[in-house]
């Protein structure tokens, strides 16, 4: 009896702690390589992408590195800031395609997928969605 009662709580807190990690943002802060460019890896997949909020810093070159998981599920990304310098709408593939853009104003600026499948939630609704942090 008492194996099996440690054993379910065990398992409660195992429950918990995997749904805790999975509510978490991912956040990164992009350093500037030695050629002056923040390059960071995108990866897009079932309504989410990792990292959730990226941090790069204004007049500097950033460059992307945008792909999708293996799956039959089209996805894209897109980025509308125009008055920033930054105006993406591409579709991901599992191979990884590269953009490279230069911020010019600093700002909170969203990304997300655009994908939606008539009648249901957009993939942005579902969550696909993220944030650019342009800091100086």
């Amino acid at each position: 009896m008492k194996k099996r009662a440690l054993l379910f709580v065990m398992t409660l807190v195992s429950i918990f702690i995997a749904l805790q990690a999975w509510g978490e943002e991912k956040i990164i802060t992009a350093v500037i390589d030695s050629d002056g460019v923040q390059r960071v890896e995108i990866v897009g997949g079932s309504y989410f992408f990792k990292p959730d909020r990226i941090i790069v810093k204004v007049n500097v070159p950033v460059e992307l590195k945008l792909r999708k998981e293996s799956g039959i599920v089209p996805h894209n990304f897109v980025i509308k800031a125009p008055e920033a310098g930054i105006d993406l709408d591409l579709p991901l593939g599992t191979e990884p395609k590269v953009v490279t853009f230069i911020p010019t104003k600093t700002g909170i600026y969203q990304f997300y997928c655009s994908k939606k499948l008539l009648f249901f939630e957009s993939h942005r609704e579902k969550g696909m969605k993220g944030m650019l942090e342009v800091v100086k």
